[in-house]
């Protein structure tokens, strides 16, 4: 008893090898999670080497986050310590979601200055299940795909056009869903959208006798790329070359290529990496932005050559 490393020690004693209060002892004490071995004379409580154990692992369960019901039973060994463990590292995850759902929305908030409204739509899209993601997306490719989404290519085109938010995202790609999926229920989007689907379908419909014929993008990419590069401008008589080519890519040209240039197209294929883990798309606004101002050039000249 005087010798404060004997096999029994004072509350008091225990607390200062522990640094624990004394208050706090005889909280866990009262509570039998570290009962006194046995009294002093003096009807004091005495501890044994087994306490300063129990001690050291209820600080430790107590910094983690784990109640005094669970920690009872883990020293009554009624629960063993790893499934406790267990169940409290999935509560944590479920915080930690949940911490990075808030994060996302009050950082859109923020950077969009959005009003009450519309923080109130991105808080209840970000805490939206698995399950309701997808059938808010499908909603989405359901109504700009119709009848062409299960047929050849655009099973394909259909894929890349779905986000796949991980089982742990990054905040970044929780606030990228949280945009898209605002931007998906956009119905001149869904317009936009499903006009390119349209003349998707209307390119694969006419080349089934041809074989393959090139994506629009990558021919304006092509054609309009080294003339971009030059300093050519849209008016010029330089581009007029570039003009018919593209006309006898397709006589719709410019009403497709419209579509294509909306900015919003573009950013869902940005916000679209973000969430899958893609490399960033190339940006094609330049090309597709001279190829759309020289077209109108040459539809004001020419009498409506390039026009539906």
């Amino acid at each position: 008893m005087n010798d404060p490393l004997g096999p029994l020690c004072s509350i008091g004693e225990l607390a200062r090898r522990t640094g624990l209060t004394v208050k706090a002892i005889r909280f866990y004490s009262d509570r039998g999670i570290v009962p006194p071995t046995g009294r002093s004379p003096a009807g004091y409580r005495l501890y044994g080497a087994d306490a300063l154990a129990r001690l050291d692992l209820v600080r430790t369960l107590r910094e983690l986050g784990v109640g005094l019901p669970d920690i009872r039973k883990v020293v009554a060994r009624e629960l063993s310590l790893s499934e406790v463990a267990a169940a409290h590292a999935d509560a944590l995850a479920v915080q930690i979601r949940t911490l990075r759902l808030r994060h996302a929305v009050l950082t859109a908030v923020a950077r969009r200055d959005s009003n009450p409204e519309e923080m109130d739509l991105m808080h209840r899209l970000a805490k939206l299940s698995e399950d309701e993601r997808r059938r808010l997306i499908d909603d989405f490719l359901d109504s700009v795909f119709g009848g062409s989404a299960g047929s050849g290519a655009f099973v394909g085109i259909r894929r890349s056009f779905t986000p796949e938010l991980p089982d742990n995202p990054e905040p970044e790609q929780i606030a990228a869903w949280v945009e898209l999926a605002e931007l998906s229920q956009d119905g001149e989007f869904r317009a936009v959208v499903r006009r390119l689907v349209e003349h998707l379908a209307a390119e694969q419909e006419g080349a089934r006798g041809g074989g393959p014929r090139p994506g629009l993008v990558p021919t304006v990419r092509e054609l309009v790329g080294p003339v971009l590069a030059a300093g050519i401008e849209p008016g010029d008589g330089a581009a007029a070359p570039v003009v018919e080519a593209l006309l006898a890519h397709d006589v719709h040209v410019l009403t497709r290529l419209e579509a294509v240039n909306d900015p919003r197209r573009e950013r869902y294929t940005e916000l679209l990496a973000v969430i899958n883990g893609w490399p960033a798309p190339e940006s094609v606004a330049p090309v597709l932005d001279w190829a759309v101002e020289a077209l109108r050039v040459r539809v004001s000249v020419g009498g409506g050559s390039g026009c539906p």
